[in-house]
């Protein structure tokens, strides 16, 4: 249960999403039981070698975002059972259509982070070396004298204060820049659900992330996410819609 408490507190951590969509659970076989936990929607799911839990990682999704569901397994057989992220479907209903919703893996978020530290690599370089280059020209200066002549200077002391503050200032912000990619990489593995064999008895969960399910007239979308574990296959239908309506 440590898993599930960790990716629901790295889900709090993200903060609040004022303005957006929040996530009912409609239960849908004699099985399952819809309920509130910590003032949020939560379903469990039972079938013959398994239990599954899942609510919302946050209380509003934002809108047009990705639908992100903290998800807990539990395994009642005697012998080891497979859960395995390929296995997970995500259906959006559309009148009397279906579309497949993407499930994003961690191995899709975790690309995703990399290049999201590359573009931020590149913009700290080039702040970097904006301040290198506004250190290296701070020696220089001008001067006029009361007769109205004018003239240029050069200060070495100026300018290696201003070069060595420079390095400062760059080694803070490069430092800065990898610390967070780490912390968001850590968060990425400790949080994001993925292969796993539960053992007999045992408990595992993490977030599951889907693609932006298309918007609909009158602000209503409806989907269903098929969870499998060992044989036994969940079924979990969602309705997500405007905060408040």
């Amino acid at each position: 249960m440590r898993i599930l408490l960790a990716a629901a507190l790295c889900a709090a951590l993200a903060g609040c999403v004022t303005g957006g969509e929040t996530i009912a659970f409609r239960s849908t076989d004699p099985n399952q039981q819809t309920m509130i936990r910590d003032g949020q929607p939560a379903l469990v799911s039972r079938q013959k070698n398994s239990i599954v839990l899942i609510r919302p990682a946050s209380r509003q999704i934002q809108t047009n975002g990705r639908p992100v569901f903290v998800v807990g397994i539990n395994n009642l057989s005697k012998t080891p059972q497979n859960f395995l992220v390929s296995q997970v479907e995500a259906t959006q209903r559309v009148g009397e259509a279906e579309f497949p919703m993407k499930v994003v893996t961690f191995e899709m978020l975790q690309q995703e982070e990399k290049n999201r530290q590359i573009a931020s690599a590149i913009l700290v370089g080039a702040a970097a070396a904006g301040n290198a280059y506004s250190a290296s020209r701070a020696g220089y200066g001008t001067y006029t004298t009361p007769n109205g002549r004018t003239g240029t200077f050069y200060s070495p002391t100026a300018a290696v204060i201003a070069q060595n503050n420079a390095a400062v200032e760059n080694g803070a912000m490069i430092a800065a820049t990898v610390e967070r990619g780490q912390q968001n990489m850590a968060i990425l593995e400790q949080s994001v659900i993925k292969d796993n064999t539960l053992l007999p008895g045992e408990w595992y969960g993490g977030q599951l992330h889907l693609a932006p399910p298309t918007d609909q007239p009158g602000g209503q979308k409806v989907y269903s996410i098929v969870i499998m574990v060992g044989s036994d296959r969940h079924v979990i239908e969602v309705a997500q819609g405007p905060a408040g309506a």
